[in-house]
């Protein structure tokens, strides 16, 4: 086993490591999980994988992370680098939040909100695909049972990682995916057509006829959207979900997720349940930062932040 000295990565201040990795504190030590102050997750850097540990060594308005990693066998400098640079682009460090907290200013709720969790960051997924995936296995379904499919998911099909005496799982790519069989995805509580959807996704982006990465490179949300909802199984909800998540345009708003919905309700409209017309609607306010804005609140209602 080899263990890389800590690298340390210097965010873009105003940034608050706890704040932004509590959105990961309900997850699996085997897989990702953050808990007493540690981040831990499996990287895949192409030719081989890591464990990530991170953890703040800084404060909010001068931050800086310790990234130590783990794995079998030797590991170069292009590998620090690129576990380096998923954990950069996971947390989001380079984000210049400034912006955001001057446009929602004239929000009472939003501005109190942004005061109090100052330095939160929306993580991005290492990769387009795992945000499309994710965003696949959770349609129509809670989001309690959608986190448990995907940990059986990754479980039983991710790729292992064996170190100390202990088994972490890094997510399946799309060569896994693509033979993955049915019965493999019903055990994991994948329904038929959810199964056949990420097959045949992971198969079009081996084929090269899907650049799902290259999604990346996208500023236009809308058209990112179009593009995506032409494809098999993706609805305008997946959509925006993996243009959030994925992404990370700000202005991606997922207007028909029932979470978003009730975390607008809770702090605006006194908790009357609300349509994802009116959602949509209330959410032009916040104008290019509105997926940023539902972030905000998401995180109040699991820090326990409760309106007034």
């Amino acid at each position: 086993m080899t263990t890389v000295q800590p690298i340390i990565l210097t965010p873009r201040p105003p940034f608050d490591f706890s704040l932004t990795a509590a959105i990961f504190s309900t997850g699996e030590p085997d897989i990702r999980l953050f808990r007493n102050g540690v981040f831990r997750q499996v990287l895949d850097t192409g030719p081989r994988l890591v464990l990530a540990e991170v953890r703040s060594t800084g404060t909010t308005e001068d931050p800086s992370i310790a990234l130590t990693l783990r794995t079998t066998g030797r590991m170069n400098r292009a590998i620090a680098d690129r576990a380096a640079e998923q954990i950069a682009t996971l947390f989001s460090i380079r984000d210049d939040m400034i912006p955001f907290y001057r446009a929602v200013a004239g929000d009472p709720v939003l501005s109190r909100l942004a005061a109090g969790l100052r330095g939160l960051r929306a993580p991005v997924t290492p990769t387009v695909f795992e945000a499309l995936a994710d965003s696949i296995v959770e349609q129509q379904i809670s989001l309690a049972a959608a986190r448990s499919i995907e940990h059986r998911l990754i479980r039983n099909v991710g790729k292992p990682l064996s170190l100390g005496g202990s088994i972490y799982y890094g997510y399946p790519d799309p060569a896994i995916l693509a033979r993955t069989p049915e019965s493999t995805f019903r055990r994991c509580g994948l329904t038929h057509r959810k199964g056949e959807y990420l097959r045949d996704i992971s198969r079009l982006v081996l084929s090269g006829d899907l650049d799902i990465e290259g999604f990346r490179d996208y500023r236009d949300s809308e058209l990112a959207i179009r593009e995506l909802v032409g494809i098999r199984g993706i609805g305008r909800w997946t959509a925006e979900l993996t243009v959030l998540r994925g992404l990370h345009l700000p202005d991606a708003f997922p207007a028909d997720d029932v979470g978003v919905r009730r975390f607008i309700a809770g702090f605006y409209f006194g908790g009357r349940k609300i349509s994802a017309a009116e959602a949509r609607s209330f959410a032009e306010q916040w104008g290019t930062w509105k997926g940023f804005a539902a972030y905000y609140l998401e995180v109040a209602d699991l820090l326990g932040i409760r309106p007034g």
